[in-house]
């Protein structure tokens, strides 16, 4: 049995995960997030041909990353983020997960600790005076 809409999700969830695994593409996403720029710029700080941060280009508009517009003979690109918001709303769910899991891993640590000094009381030193 397929939850509704969870072989969509997922197949996004995939690709948006893919596009970012590789350096190149997060950091051409954080030019974007500055606003629109152009292959050439996109492709100044990076030591590779613009064929090559096409292809990357390429990778990050089959996620839905980003998006192509159209400036007379310019075709700037232009960030899309709401696969990044779900792909962050996926990593939330798991951050309260280990959240949960080390919440009761503390709780844990403090009733052994608290039972450990009840079980070995430290004993009090007498004080000696010295005159």
């Amino acid at each position: 049995m397929e939850l509704y809409g969870y072989a969509q999700t997922a197949a996004n969830l995939d690709a948006t995960f893919a596009a970012l695994s590789d350096p190149t593409r997060r950091a051409i996403l954080s030019r974007l997030a500055k606003g629109e720029a152009s292959v050439a710029d996109l492709a100044e700080p990076f030591a590779m041909s613009q064929p090559a941060i096409s292809k990357h280009l390429k990778v990050l508009e089959r996620a839905g990353l980003i998006s192509r517009g159209r400036d007379a003979q310019r075709r700037p690109r232009r960030l899309v983020a709401r696969p990044l918001r779900d792909a962050s709303q996926w990593l939330e769910h798991y951050r309260r997960f280990w959240g949960a899991q080390f919440q009761r891993l503390d709780v844990l640590l403090q009733e052994m600790q608290a039972t450990e000094i009840d079980k070995n009381p430290k004993p009090i030193k007498k004080r000696t005076s010295v005159r």
